[in-house]
């Protein structure tokens, strides 16, 4: 599962009007709201309440946050389930890639019939770099289930830009 967008955060969607009032009252009214909201949002990632972008082996896309400072930026995400050797952090041209990939095998037996298990997920996460990111200043770390990129800033990007001066045609 891809998911090439941009970081910062969504506005939040505005309630569906209830269009005819249910004769059962509040519960009926939010239930039919849910689902004119379930197929207003169909296919667009995260919006669903039955999450179908876990079908076919992949797990749900990480949330991140990116939060800038005057050293650099520091981002973030939650990847419960996962250890470090679970997850790939990757920077290739202008953007950072987070892969992680889980599988899980169980097999117990219960009264003479043997129950094997087996999971398996994945996911593909790339986040566009701001303009300003030194690259060779870029590091991860793993702790109880939060992964923190830190993402240096090159000090050097406002000498790089330079204003070009217009010519008569």
């Amino acid at each position: 599962m891809n998911d090439t967008t941009s970081v910062p955060t969504r506005k939040a969607a505005s309630p569906t009007p209830i269009r005819n009032a249910s004769p059962f009252g509040a519960p009926m009214d939010w239930l039919r709201s849910e689902i004119d909201q379930l197929f207003e949002n169909f296919g667009q990632p995260g919006q669903s309440i039955f999450n179908f972008g876990r079908q076919g082996g992949s797990m749900p896309v990480p949330a991140v946050e990116l939060v800038e400072d005057e050293k650099g930026y520091k981002l973030t995400a939650e990847l419960p389930g996962l250890t470090e050797q679970d997850i790939e952090v990757s920077v290739a041209g202008d953007v950072l890639t987070i892969t992680g990939e889980k599988k899980e095998d169980s097999k117990r037996e219960e009264k003479g019939v043997l129950i094997s298990e087996r999971r398996y997920g994945s996911f593909h996460r790339q986040v566009p770099l701001p303009p300003d990111v030194d690259q060779e200043a870029i590091t991860a770390e793993f702790k109880d289930g939060v992964l923190n990129v830190v993402l240096g800033k090159d000090q050097n990007v406002a000498a790089r830009s330079r204003k070009i001066e217009i010519g008569k045609g």
